[in-house]
């Protein structure tokens, strides 16, 4: 796995990259083919926060775990993204494009505890909605995801023409989302 690690308002030291490269390295066996993993480590007043993105073909798994301390938010990133393979490891092999088989070593992956209170089976749709979507800019976007009271929304900006998502972030901001 080829890890590109960088640090936003932290001096990256040799043992917090050797910890990174230690623990994600640890993730290898669940990949066949070259895959890379973008950690980047960010301090957030006392928040020691890791953020990561794995890209092995099309399938990308993130992770964002925050601490107050950054050897243990690694820790627990890493130890999150097996949960998440093990715990989507059946609708992954049955549901996926041939693409994630390829990348992804299902035999080395756990299968999840049957004991887990995560929910099992099918991914089932249980509502559609249709919406009109009006051309405005992202901070009228805001304005009316806070108005109805959701934590994103679909609209089409105006000055690109382009469908666009704004969402609330953990942290109270919010974010953007740009379709390429």
């Amino acid at each position: 796995m080829k890890i590109t690690i960088t640090g936003k308002q932290i001096g990256l030291t040799d043992a917090l990259k050797a910890r990174v490269e230690d623990r994600f390295s640890k993730l290898d066996r669940y990949f066949y083919k070259d895959t890379e993993a973008f950690v980047t480590l960010s301090v957030q007043r006392e928040d020691q926060v890791v953020e990561a993105t794995i890209h092995s073909g099309s399938l990308m798994l993130r992770v964002e775990e925050t601490t107050t301390d950054m050897y243990t938010s690694i820790d627990n990133a890493v130890d999150i993204l097996e949960r998440q393979l093990r715990r989507n490891k059946t609708r992954l092999e049955k549901k996926m494009k041939k693409e994630y088989v390829e990348n992804v070593a299902f035999d080395k992956i756990l299968d999840y505890p049957e004991n887990s209170t995560e929910p099992e089976g099918d991914i089932k749709i249980v509502r559609s909605k249709k919406i009109e979507s009006k051309p405005m800019t992202p901070e009228e976007a805001v304005l009316q995801m806070e108005l109805i009271g959701h934590n994103f929304f679909i609209f089409t900006n105006g000055e690109t023409g382009e469908a666009n998502v704004v969402y609330r972030r953990k942290k109270g901001d919010y974010g953007l989302i740009e379709v390429d």
